[in-house]
């Protein structure tokens, strides 16, 4: 089951998202998060954007949500996105359908422009991102430090089909 994020997932969520935190270069963070700092973010990202998790016998297996890609005013109809699952749920088509549903949402609330920055090398989130239609527009390199090396971000763009009126 997808459904919008509530404040008690947040340990859950913390649980999905520490494991790559500490694990892996998906992620830049370096440093656990807490619970309360998930909590935050879920209020902060809730004020605009949809926030989803990916349920399964009460137990959440994963979650996507969308942020904003810049602050100024113009950049108002593009957000980054992002999609986590748990670490031995991978090959299950989670991040796919948490995806998909995310994706809709947005286009529901006039987004037209989704970004995903994606630490290279990921061939899964890559290989997801082209399966939900995102083509590559750009790679840095060298732009993060994690694990005492340097670490390229490509960047995936979905331009959103254009609604009409």
């Amino acid at each position: 089951m997808i459904r919008q994020v509530k404040k008690s997932d947040a340990d859950a969520i913390c649980n999905i998202y520490n494991y790559y935190v500490d694990n892996t270069i998906i992620t830049f963070e370096e440093q656990p998060v807490s619970v309360g700092e998930i909590c935050r973010r879920i209020d902060e990202v809730q004020k605009a954007f949809p926030w989803l998790v990916f349920e399964t016998d009460g137990v959440v297996l994963g979650f996507a949500y969308a942020s904003k890609w810049k602050g100024r005013c113009a950049y108002r109809y593009s957000v980054e996105s992002a999609v986590y699952v748990a670490k031995d749920t991978t090959g299950r088509k989670i991040g796919e359908k948490l995806y998909g549903a995310l994706i809709s949402q947005l286009g529901e609330i006039g987004i037209h422009s989704v970004l995903g920055g994606i630490a290279l090398p990921n061939a899964a989130s890559v290989h997801l991102h082209e399966k939900m239609g995102f083509k590559k527009v750009a790679e840095f390199r060298e732009v993060g430090w994690k694990f005492n090396k340097w670490i390229d971000v490509g960047y995936w763009q979905l331009v959103m089909p254009v609604k009409k009126c």
